[in-house]
């Protein structure tokens, strides 16, 4: 039996939004109920100067933060590569670091620019600002940014304690999770305590993610975070488009609500002590 902390404080972090307008309206709902405590957001994504809006209201009970892109489309409106590919790159060390460099000065430039602020924090979809290159060319462009003020906490992908039995976390941390962890750690870059929310978008229904959901909370620190991907519709033409509906479906649910108070969570909602 893992020992439990009363109301251990759980950052539970929605990816995508402005992917879609379902993701975007689950994300503010979810913030309404005290739900989420977090969003990361695709600049990249021709949506996102009118889906920003809805944000600034909404922080700071909501942090909101830079999803870092290299991978989606939009639909062919945005230069992606295959994530394999990247992948490919990162570990053969192809990857140009002046092109890299540019396009995170770029997605937080089109995130300041929007939003009037630097991000609260910066994570990757697909977990791509851990790769080689990559986590060089992300530190880089924070050391030059933010140095001397407040720097954004970026996600470690680390497994929370227990959590890296599971072979998908395992993997996600061993292509940079552990790495990065301990770069960002040398260079003073706040990080989570821990990681979760890695399963394979397979739940069939809200109950299903439920059985997720109290798989991962026994697990999680204090400050440790959860990634999400609701959306309060299917969302047509996304690899996970069928999933997100019942991420939202449970996280909207009494039975969540449940869940964290049996386990000794709550969702966090404000300012994040960074360390």
């Amino acid at each position: 039996m893992i020992p439990m902390k009363t109301s251990r404080a759980l950052l539970l972090c929605a990816d995508d939004y402005a992917l879609h307008p379902l993701v975007d309206d689950a994300v503010q709902q979810l913030t309404a109920a005290g739900r989420l405590s977090a969003t990361s957001c695709m600049t990249t994504s021709p949506l996102w100067p009118q889906a920003a809006v809805a944000l600034r209201d909404l922080r700071p009970r909501l942090s909101v933060g830079l999803h870092f892109n290299l991978t989606e489309s939009h639909g062919g409106r945005h230069a992606a590569r295959e994530l394999t590919e990247v992948l490919r790159r990162a570990y053969t060390r192809q990857l140009p670091q002046a092109l890299m460099r540019q396009a995170w000065r770029e997605q937080l430039d089109a995130f300041e620019r929007v939003m009037g602020t630097p991000p609260d924090f910066i994570d990757g979809h697909q977990h791509v600002h851990q790769l080689p290159g990559l986590r060089t060319a992300m530190l880089q462009e924070l050391q030059a940014r933010y140095a001397g003020r407040e720097m954004p906490w970026v996600r470690s992908t680390a497994p929370a304690a227990g959590l890296w039995r599971s072979p998908k976390a395992a993997l996600i941390a061993l292509l940079g999770g552990w790495a990065t962890t301990r770069r960002l750690r040398r260079a003073d870059i706040p990080t989570n305590h821990g990681f979760g929310g890695v399963y394979g978008f397979d739940a069939p229904d809200a109950d299903s993610y439920g059985r997720q959901m109290a798989g991962w909370l026994p697990h999680m620190a204090d400050g440790g975070l959860l990634m999400c991907h609701p959306a309060s519709g299917v969302v047509a033409g996304d690899a996970i488009g069928s999933q997100r509906p019942v991420e939202f479906e449970f996280l909207m649910s009494d039975a969540f609500e449940a869940l964290l108070q049996r386990t000794g969570c709550h969702v966090h909602q404000g300012p994040v002590t960074r360390s």
